[in-house]
């Protein structure tokens, strides 16, 4: 799934801590990291913001499907 312009890297963060199963962010290359990983949150922070302050797009893959309503919801009401 994308997630598009993230604003609230944060709220974002504790949707994906909210997740039962893996969520990986998929890099441009097709290398995945596990975004439940707090390391793998800071090494992508710094990759994503070193491009400026939003984020406007990103690809996850969930490994439970229930994970999906979890990042929606975060997308359709922000938290």
């Amino acid at each position: 799934m994308k997630i598009t312009n993230i604003t609230d890297v944060d709220a974002f963060f504790k949707a994906v801590d909210q997740c039962k199963g893996r969520v990986e962010l998929v890099t441009g290359e097709g290398d995945r990291l596990n975004l439940k990983s707090k390391l793998s949150q800071y090494v992508s922070l710094a990759n994503i913001f070193s491009n400026g302050a939003e984020i406007p797009e990103l690809e996850i893959v969930c490994s439970e499907p229930e994970d999906i309503n979890v990042l929606m919801k975060y997308m359709i009401q922000g938290a």
